[in-house]
C-alpha cells in the first residue's frame, strides 16, 4: 500500500508540474499576443541599392 500511495503522490506531482507548465505556456502566449505588431503596421523593407552605383 505504501508503494501505491507513493505512486499517487508522484502522479499528483506530475499533474501539478503539467498544470504549471501549461499556465506558463499560456502566460507566454498572452505576452506574445500583447506584443505582436500587426503586419499592416510594419514598414516594408526597401532594398538598399547604393552598392550598385559603382557597377554602372
Amino acid at each position: 500500500m505504501t508503494a501505491r500511495r507513493g505512486s499517487d503522490h508522484d502522479d499528483r506531482g506530475e499533474q501539478i508540474q503539467a498544470a504549471e507548465r501549461e499556465a506558463a505556456r499560456q502566460r507566454i502566449l498572452a505576452q506574445a499576443e500583447a506584443e505582436r505588431i500587426p503586419a499592416e503596421d510594419t514598414t516594408r523593407a526597401v532594398p538598399d541599392r547604393r552598392w550598385r552605383r559603382g557597377q554602372q
